[in-house]
């Protein structure tokens, strides 16, 4: 990109943001995880990974023992999704099935030694990816938005 086209990209940004919108909590959490997403998956993609197996793969190595049916609770997604994604991760040997410890027919997920050798080196590069799309914050203002955001989810 030229630094004219940049200019003007920038121009039409900051003309942009005088927009109401740009005050709308939603639209602004939507437009930070459009852009966190798009840096996440191009630092993960070394590891053939994307956001959702990578949240898996921590989730598995969590030593909590996620049963498929609470992973797709707590990451909002369609059981049916975390089926095939946890199909992808087993077939690669990051992670295996069980059956649950109260429920046997709940299938706990949990990450191999194989699995939680690649999640250690994915999460130096998603916390540089998250450096990234965070960096006009400082230390003590990433903390505050984190803290704010588990706030708003959990209470």
């Amino acid at each position: 990109m030229t630094i004219d086209a940049q200019d003007e990209l920038q121009a039409t940004k900051d003309r942009l943001v005088a927009a109401a919108i740009s005050e709308d909590i939603g639209f602004l959490l939507a437009k930070l995880h459009v852009g966190g997403s798009i840096v996440n998956n191009r630092a993960l993609a070394e590891f053939d990974l994307k956001e959702r197996s990578y949240s898996i793969l921590i989730l598995a190595n969590s030593g909590l023992d996620p049963t498929q049916r609470e992973l797709a609770d707590f990451l909002s997604l369609d059981p049916s999704q975390i089926v095939a994604l946890v199909d992808e991760l087993e077939k690669r040997k990051l992670v295996t099935r069980a059956p649950g410890k109260q429920d046997r027919r709940a299938k706990t997920v949990t990450a191999t030694p194989k699995g939680s050798q690649l999640l250690a080196q994915a999460a130096i590069a998603a916390r540089r990816a998250e450096s990234e799309v965070l960096a006009a914050l400082d230390d003590g203002e990433v903390a505050q938005l984190r803290a704010l955001l588990r706030k708003a989810l959990w209470g």
